[in-house]
């Protein structure tokens, strides 16, 4: 199965998000990565439930939210309403219990749950909920802003997931050209791209350089 490209908003230009969804979906895109940042989990904030409802006004691609925010369980229902297809919390913020009620929540309502990761926590403290989760989003660079490096320590991570997890896994940070082939060759299922592709004067080209990465 080809890689899925998600293209991340946090790296659009809003004053103009709309057209910056159509480009992206017009050059192949598979769904799009929406960041959902408190100023508490992570030192930046971002957008809530209206802009993701707003989001799903102007498109057909699936939406992958990704909550980077603290009390998660409080805004489940919101987001659910609001049109996301799939939804992540980090293990950070959640107790193995509130993994579990959060997953009821979200696949009761036919989303995909995911569970996230930063680069420095370890893959045992995700392992016994991974049952719950239908995808697993790992972080290659420190939550909070675009534009960031990716950090190579995150493949070993990736390799000994790929080896214990059934479901999709995801990679959010630094991806491009460049940190993508050996992100597939690890098992990659999900490549979330921001500023590689936003920035692009080509970003259907952009897109398949990623796909394709060696």
């Amino acid at each position: 199965m080809r890689v899925k490209i998600a293209p991340s908003i946090l790296s659009a230009d809003f004053s103009r998000l709309n057209k910056e969804i159509k480009r992206v979906e017009s050059a192949g895109a598979d769904l799009l990565h929406i960041d959902v940042m408190d100023g508490h989990f992570v030192p930046n904030i971002t957008i809530g439930p209206a802009v993701v409802k707003n989001i799903r006004q102007v498109t057909k691609l699936p939406l992958d939210v990704h909550l980077m925010i603290k009390n998660p369980g409080k805004y489940i229902n919101e987001f659910i309403k609001a049109g996301s297809d799939m939804i992540t919390v980090h293990i950070e913020t959640v107790t193995l219990k509130e993994i579990r009620k959060i997953s009821i929540m979200v696949k009761s309502k036919g989303l995909k749950f995911g569970i996230s990761l930063n680069p420095s926590t370890p893959l045992s403290a995700i392992t016994r909920g991974l049952s719950y989760a239908d995808l697993v989003l790992v972080m290659s660079v420190n939550p909070g802003f675009g534009g960031q490096e990716f950090i190579p320590s995150v493949i070993p991570k990736i390799r000994k997931l790929r080896a214990i997890f059934k479901g999709e896994i995801s990679v959010d940070g630094g991806v491009n050209d460049l940190t993508a082939g050996e992100l597939i060759n690890s098992g990659v299922d999900i490549l979330a791209s921001g500023s590689y592709i936003f920035k692009a004067k080509n970003v259907s080209a952009a897109i398949e350089r990623i796909r394709n990465a060696k």
